[in-house]
């Protein structure tokens, strides 16, 4: 029976595996540090898989891919929503103008009242 994973590939992981328990081996792009044996192999099998390297295709069900196409239309549902939003904060910040503008006139009252009074 044929190999699933070339040599090299066992390499790769092999590698992964032992910076993983040295403490040196790092996640793609939050530069974490790896805890987890299987985010250790799977960094290694990708790796193997980006230089060519006999490694069997990421499996993928239907149900991942549904979740994904749904995340997509959410992301394309922000990014029109978000444009509603910063005409939003723009009415906002006009409305603490205005406040601001009525305390100085509600402090200047109070001063003429107690002026008045005294």
């Amino acid at each position: 029976m044929a190999r699933k994973y070339s040599k090299s590939a066992g390499r790769k992981v092999e590698r992964a595996m032992k910076k993983r328990k040295a403490g040196t081996l790092k996640s793609g792009r939050s530069g974490k540090k790896v805890k987890s044996r299987k985010q250790a192999i799977a960094i290694g099998l990708s790796e193997a898989r980006r230089e060519g390297k006999k490694v069997p295709e990421k499996k993928t069900s239907r149900a991942s891919t549904a979740k994904k196409k749904t995340a997509r239309k959410k992301t394309a549902k922000k990014t029109t929503s978000s444009r509603k939003t910063a005409k939003k904060t723009t009415r906002k910040t006009s409305k603490t103008t205005r406040t601001r503008k009525t305390g100085a006139r509600k402090a200047k009252r109070k001063t003429r009242r107690t002026k008045s009074r005294s």
